[in-house]
């Protein structure tokens, strides 16, 4: 059992693909009151969102950029994020748009 584990934890972490350079601005913690989304150079994404009264989570990794959306998942198990802003930044605060929702970008600390 544990060797099985240890293979689909190998496969898995194999399937990410690392950011492009021209999308290296969806790297980082961006949230909103009912969204969270981390977003790492490597590929890997977490994803949770509360919404009528529930709660939806998903940690994957990155397998596609088509346009400025991304599809997170596994094989046939893929969910695309519709980025309707990609990150901007304004005022010295980076923000984006996903799936409806505005995100902020988690200032980082040193």
């Amino acid at each position: 059992m544990k060797k099985l584990l240890f293979l689909v934890c190998l496969v898995l972490a194999g399937c990410s693909n690392p950011l492009p350079d021209d999308k290296l601005a969806y790297v980082g913690e961006w949230q909103s009151k009912e969204m969270y989304l981390l977003i790492l150079e490597d590929g890997t994404v977490s994803y949770q969102r509360l919404q009528r009264g529930g709660k939806t989570s998903i940690n994957g990794s990155l397998q596609e950029f088509i346009g400025n959306d991304f599809t997170v998942g596994i094989s046939f198990l893929t969910t695309t994020f519709n980025v309707s802003q990609p990150p901007t930044l304004s005022n010295g605060k980076w923000t984006m748009i996903v799936d409806g929702v505005k995100l902020k970008k988690v200032e980082e600390e040193i």
